[in-house]
């Protein structure tokens, strides 16, 4: 796949700590959960699947220990992806991790990832392109 797959990103549900975010929507109990850690953003980052494209379970579970190893501190809580966009039963372990999103987004680039899940205080939740698609991939004008 050469573009991300906005619309799939859109369809999920992005959970940790039994609260599920959905992106343009704002969530006050996650919000709640941001503020306790004395934070005004955090962000859903994976390892797995890498550019959409389906890896095994044991290639998804080292790359996420990796991901877990390379935030260290920033780790809040252990989290999902469960979205209706890819197909039945499709799901994504994820991190929510603290901090700025540009931080977040270097994580995500460098474990392949196209986008990530930006949660700010009393904001809706917003997906936050990471990895772009390349130029030549993009549709021509015209």
């Amino acid at each position: 796949m050469t573009r991300p797959p906005l619309a799939a990103f859109r369809a999920t549900g992005y959970e940790a700590a039994g609260i599920t975010v959905r992106i343009g929507r704002r969530s006050a109990t996650m919000d709640a959960l941001v503020a306790a850690h004395g934070l005004r953003q955090a962000g859903f980052v994976t390892a797995w699947n890498p550019r959409s494209r389906r890896m095994p379970p044991g290639w998804n579970r080292r790359m996420q220990a990796r991901l877990r190893v390379a935030a260290r501190d920033l780790v809040l809580a252990e989290g999902f992806g469960r979205g209706t966009g890819r197909g039945p039963g499709w799901a994504e372990h994820h991190l929510l991790l603290a901090g700025d999103p540009r931080r977040l987004a270097v994580l995500a680039r460098r474990f392949r990832q196209w986008a990530i899940v930006v949660v700010e205080a009393r904001r809706p939740a917003r997906l936050s392109l990471a990895l772009h698609p390349r130029p030549h991939s993009l549709p021509r004008a015209g």
